[in-house]
Parts: structure tokens; C-alpha cells; sequence
């Protein structure tokens, strides 16, 4: 063989070999990761425990199902308010939860998921995405090595169920309620008696006066409330029927996904970019859900019995007072609240600001003519 055919032939050996090395380094481009996450929710709370199924669906569309994540519901791995723990120490990859659970581990948490006289949904989210929230948040979370995606929200609630009207700042006074985290505060220190009342304890005890009165969503998932598996379905309305309005303490409630930040840095880049966009195509999914099903299960709700009541501005006031002198309060005993809280009132601020020109002006608009028209 001659010099020139032995190169040749040489040649191509070298780049034969040279594919088949290629080859498994472009399979590993794809590599097949399969993680758990675990939910605070139950299914019965079909739309907020579907934006977990919703992100899980699209990440495994995204990735030809070569990353794909289980949802297991609260209890099943960890306890619905220890989901955020079960990521810091391991036990799975993620959580969907909403951040405002963990109070009780420093105030600072309330930040991101809803606080009192906050914000509504959109600006929450604004304020998250481009006002230095998710940052803060972010630096907030991370001496338990995880972070934050934001990942659905029911846009604003309901104040809950009441056995008796409340006409004054005084009816406050000695009532049973059944909320928790930073409303919860609120209320206690307006001589209410916060409760933390199993879901399935809240029926008999509004029934028999244990409770005076109770929040949970807002008209979606209260109609759904009482439903039974025989097809049955209790009625709020029956032992508590003012169903009262704004809950001011949830203006939005923003859902994340927390995540162990190292395994999410050891992914590659495109299923990094995958997770991220399919928690925000579950972000807004939850939230145009929520949108469409709400006026229809207020209506329902009221042909049913319940009696819709606004809290009189001078109890509101007197919320937003309260409120007021707690954040003054935490934020002397907590740098990180504080920190947190300057950059979510300013924002906040600016947003209202913006908000009376044109969002606030065309929907009240709107609103009369509905009302002129019915």
C-alpha cells in the first residue's frame, strides 16, 4: 500500500473513531432526569394542585418526556406545610407551595405569596419578574440552598364565610375564625381568636358555633367545598351565609416552585430554559382558570343562599391600620423583613400610582355599565 493510501485509509479510521466517541456525548444533550415534587395541596383543589400537573405536563412536552417531574399531593411524601423543608434537606427535587406557609419560620416568607393591603395579581407578579422581588426572595431562601419560581395564582379572594354581620372594627372582638399566617395576626390583634381548623372540622364547627366564621379561596373552590364522593355537597351558606369581600390579606395568591438549586445548576441549559418556561405556562394557565370559573361559581353561590357583603370602609380601615403598625413593628425586629418590605411598599406604591390612571378608571367604567344594564 502505497505512503498517500496508507494516510488516507488512517485518516478515515481516525474519524470513524472520532464519530463513535461523538456519539454518546451528543445522546448525553438528552440525558433522561426523572424528579419528584411534592404539592402543599390536595387534588380537591383541582386548580391550584393542577398548575403543578399542568407544569408537569408541559415540561415532559417540552423535553420529549426525557425530563420529567411526579407530583405527589400533600401527605403523601412530606406534610403540606413542610413541602418547602422537603426540598432543603433532599427528600425531593421541588415543591409547588405557597410561600406565605412558613410565617410561623420568619415573616419574611409572606412576601411571596401575598401580604395584607399588598398587591393585586399582576403587579405581585411584576414586582417578582422585574421589580426586584424574585431577587430578594430568592437571596432570602438561600441559605436553605433552593429557590423560587413563580407558579400560578388565584388572582384576588374572598374575606370568607360568616355566621353574623360585622358592622364595626368592635365585631371583631371574641370572634373564632378560622385563618392563619399574617391575616391571621391581624385579626388577633383586633381581639379576634384565630383558629387553625382541619378542612374537614370547618363544617361542624361553623355549624355549631365553635367557629363564627371561616376564609378559604374564593367562589371556585368554595361552591366546591363541602363536596362528598357520593355526589353530595355541602352548603356553606347554611351555617355561615354572609359571604363577605375583599379579602384583603389576598389580593393575589402567588404559588412557586421551590427548587434545590444545585440540582437545577447541574441540569442542562435547555432543560433549565424547559423548566422555566412551563411553570410560567402553568403560572398563567392557573390564573385564566381561575378568571373564567369565578363569576359563574359567584352566581351559583348566591341562588344558593349565600349573601354577599362588603366589610364596611371603616372596618377596612381599621384592618389597614393594624396592618400597618405590624409591618412597622417586624420590620424594627427583622432586617430581612424590612429589606424585603421597602422594595415591595415602593413598588407597590408605584403601581397604584399607575393603576388609578388607567386600569382602575376603564374598570370601574365598565363595572357601572354592567350595572346600568342589568
Amino acid at each position: 500500500m502505497s505512503a498517500g493510501r496508507r494516510r488516507f485509509v488512517t485518516g478515515l479510521g481516525l474519524a470513524a473513531a472520532g464519530l463513535a466517541l461523538a456519539k454518546p456525548a451528543l445522546a448525553d444533550a438528552n440525558p433522561d432526569v426523572h424528579w419528584r415534587m411534592t404539592s402543599s395541596f390536595q387534588p380537591s383543589l383541582d386548580l391550584i394542585f393542577g398548575g403543578a400537573q399542568t407544569f408537569a405536563k408541559a415540561l415532559a412536552d417540552l423535553t420529549d418526556s426525557h425530563f420529567t417531574v411526579a407530583v405527589s399531593p400533600a401527605g403523601e411524601i412530606a406534610p403540606a406545610l413542610e413541602a418547602l423543608d422537603a426540598v432543603s434537606n433532599g427528600t425531593v427535587e421541588c415543591a409547588h407551595t405557597a410561600l406565605h406557609y412558613y410565617w410561623s419560620k420568619d415573616p419574611s416568607f409572606a412576601f411571596g405569596s401575598s401580604t395584607p393591603f399588598g398587591m393585586n395579581a399582576r403587579q405581585h407578579a411584576a414586582w417578582l419578574a422585574e421589580g426586584g422581588g424574585g431577587q430578594l426572595i430568592d437571596e432570602f431562601l438561600a441559605d436553605r440552598n433552593v429557590f423560587a419560581i413563580p407558579a400560578g395564582n388565584t388572582g384576588g379572594q374572598m374575606a370568607g364565610w360568616f355566621r353574623k354581620e360585622v358592622h364595626a372594627a368592635g365585631d371583631f372582638q371574641g370572634l373564632k375564625m378560622r385563618v392563619g399566617g399574617f391575616a391571621g395576626k391581624i385579626f388577633q390583634m383586633m381581639g379576634a381568636e384565630p383558629a387553625a381548623t382541619p378542612k374537614d372540622g370547618i363544617y361542624p364547627a361553623l355549624e355549631s358555633g365553635a367557629l363564627d366564621a371561616m376564609e378559604w379561596v374564593g367562589p371556585y373552590d368554595d361552591e366546591k367545598f363541602g363536596e362528598r364522593k357520593e355526589g353530595e355537597r355541602l352548603n356553606l351558606s347554611k351555617v355561615a351565609p354572609y359571604y363577605y369581600y375583599p379579602g384583603w390579606w389576598k389580593g393575589g395568591m402567588q404559588f412557586h416552585l421551590i427548587v434545590d438549586k444545585a440540582k437545577f445548576d447541574a441540569l442542562p441549559k435547555p432543560y433549565q430554559a424547559a423548566f422555566r418556561a412551563a411553570a410560567a405556562l402553568a403560572h398563567s394557565s392557573m390564573q385564566a382558570k381561575y378568571d373564567a370559573l369565578n363569576p359563574g361559581a359567584l352566581k351559583r353561590l348566591v341562588v344558593g343562599g349565600a349573601e354577599l357583603r362588603l366589610f364596611p370602609q371603616e372596618v377596612i380601615e381599621a384592618c389597614y391600620k393594624t396592618a400597618n403598625d405590624l409591618y412597622a413593628q417586624l420590620g424594627a425586629e427583622n432586617p430581612k423583613f424590612k429589606k424585603i418590605a421597602d422594595s415591595y411598599m415602593a413598588f407597590r406604591a408605584d403601581q397604584y400610582l399607575w393603576w388609578q390612571v388607567a386600569e382602575y378608571s376603564f374598570d370601574n367604567f365598565m363595572i357601572r355599565q354592567r350595572r346600568a344594564k342589568s
